[in-house]
């Protein structure tokens, strides 16, 4: 008998259903992996699993016996536990106590605390992360650590089944590791895994089992390793798969420099960067994770206080004192955040307003915002993106992650900028929307603009981009092109090896 089984499960938002008679069986011992575009319907099954939402049709068993889940509190006491891809911590308390936060030991009426830090620090070493200070408070912590806090917290429930969304897209190379061996063991101590992942490479690393799932329904399970990746995301897409980076233009010789840098620095993290940017080019920033990538694009969107060094736009030197300064005419520059859900979107308000909140200096008339030509902007940007919406007046919470991505995009090219920071823009969404961003990027290359894209994945990398700029303690570390750009070379760089090592890896 399977340890979990979900039988016809529906639910519907209004008039969209996001499932429609989904089926899930899930072993004891054992990763399942669930695949699909966003959109598909995974996240709302694993919400009716959690007790985020009810079902409207459709039962759960869990060993045999039915269960209804009215909170996630039901489920967590039942021995089913998510860690979703948002973030659940409280930035201004301890890891301590984001940790039990939901059952904190207690002690003649007060918080123990000594038996809180003894909880705190077995489930950060369960979670391979007892390198984290029970005593630390979350918002000092990078985003990869708040990371693998929040699966120390779901394993301090000691669950029965653990559910994964998206769960090492925020993560460093080497947390990403430590996640491997972690579910490896809780596989090998009997717990059932159900994990969401749009990375092909971690599927195949960790699943036993994988169903995919498209447009709310479950369309294929299969034993790992019995489908080609081509066959996982034909499924998935529902249409033939095609090659997933477009083909690229070369630069002309004469293009003229957009951007530039010369000698950049900043707080010890940023020394002596310089490279020119050049109209219709897309330049990569690689690397290991958190070698002064995200720095760099902070830097040049002015975020960034105390900068050395020299920008240059068209030419002449700018003084980028703030995002206001960067995306100015003058300068015409747009960053695409990391985090769509904390920097890049305003979740309760409409998707009409979060599209034309840049851009509204540019459709205002003396101090009046002209509706029309609103409007028309954010038409021509639903079209441009096929962002997928049941209307612009509701919360762009409501949207899938692709959709929420595409819609943070927007908002920018509603400025109709000329050079373009993307900060790894398509972590955690789905192979068919990253095929859709990587032809805008080209497109808009081919249109004269300028971009500067730092992607984790190496692939992207190669496949998107001109040249690419590997950075290594916070320096340009080797410049890659053409037959030059490879995965080899790029792994090499990163790790600042030798160009004979680099060759003898190749």
């Amino acid at each position: 008998m399977p340890l979990l089984t979900m039988e016809g499960i529906s639910k519907r938002y209004g008039g969209v259903t996001a499932l429609s008679g989904a089926d899930l069986e899930v072993e004891a011992g054992s990763i399942h992996a669930i695949l699909g575009e966003n959109g598909a319907g995974k996240s709302t099954l694993i919400k009716v699993l959690s007790g985020v939402v009810p079902a409207d049709e459709g039962r759960i068993l869990l060993d045999g016996k039915e269960m209804h889940f009215a909170s996630p509190a039901a489920a967590n006491a039942a021995g089913v536990v998510c860690v979703f891809q948002e973030l659940s911590l409280i930035p201004e308390l301890s890891v301590a106590d984001n940790i039990v936060i939901s059952n904190p030991p207690m002690r003649f009426g007060m918080i123990d605390r000594a038996e809180q830090r003894r909880i705190a620090e077995a489930a950060l070493a369960r979670a391979g992360a007892s390198d984290i200070h029970p005593r630390a408070l979350v918002k000092d912590l990078p985003l990869s650590r708040r990371q693998m806090v929040e699966i120390a917290k779901a394993l301090a429930r000691n669950p029965r089944i653990l559910i994964l969304d998206e769960a090492t897209s925020a993560l460093t190379a080497a947390d990403v590791g430590r996640i491997y061996d972690v579910l490896k063991r809780l596989r090998s101590e009997g717990l059932a895994l159900l994990y969401i992942s749009h990375r092909m490479n971690e599927i195949a690393e960790l699943a036993d089992r994988c169903t995919v799932f498209r447009n709310g329904h479950n369309v294929s399970s299969y034993d790992q390793g019995t489908r080609s990746d081509a066959e996982v995301i034909e499924m998935m897409i529902g249409r033939e798969y095609s090659a997933a980076f477009p083909e690229r233009a070369p630069v002309p010789a004469d293009a003229r420099p957009v951007l530039e840098t010369r000698n950049l620095g900043w707080n010890g993290r940023l020394s002596d960067i310089s490279f020119t940017l050049r109209e219709g080019e897309v330049i990569g920033l690689g690397g290991l994770d958190g070698q002064g990538q995200r720095e760099l694009l902070l830097a040049l969107f002015g975020v960034l206080r105390g900068l050395e060094g020299d920008i240059l736009v068209a030419g002449k030197p700018v003084n980028l004192t703030s995002p206001a300064a960067a995306r100015s005419e003058a300068v015409g520059m747009a960053l695409i955040p990391e985090d769509r859900k904390t920097e890049g979107l305003m979740l309760p308000m409409s998707v009409r307003q979060n599209l034309s909140f840049a851009a509204l200096d540019r459709v205002t008339r003396a101090g009046v915002v002209d509706r029309r030509q609103e409007q028309q902007l954010i038409d021509e940007m639903v079209r441009l993106l096929a962002i997928k919406t049941g209307g612009l007046d509701l919360p762009v919470g409501a949207l899938s992650g692709g959709n929420q991505q595409k819609v943070v995009i927007a908002k920018w090219l509603m400025r109709a900028p000329r050079i373009i920071l993307l900060n790894d823009p398509t972590r955690g969404i789905d192979v068919g929307t990253k095929q859709e961003i990587y032809q805008l990027m080209r497109k808009l290359a081919a249109e004269g603009a300028a971009i500067l894209f730092y992607s984790t994945d190496y692939d992207e990398l190669i496949g998107c981009c001109d040249r690419v700029l590997v950075l290594y303690d916070g320096r340009i570390r080797s410049e890659l092109a053409g037959e030059e750009l490879t995965e080899h070379a790029l792994v090499a760089s990163a790790m600042n090896l030798d160009d004979s090592v680099a060759e003898t890896t190749a």
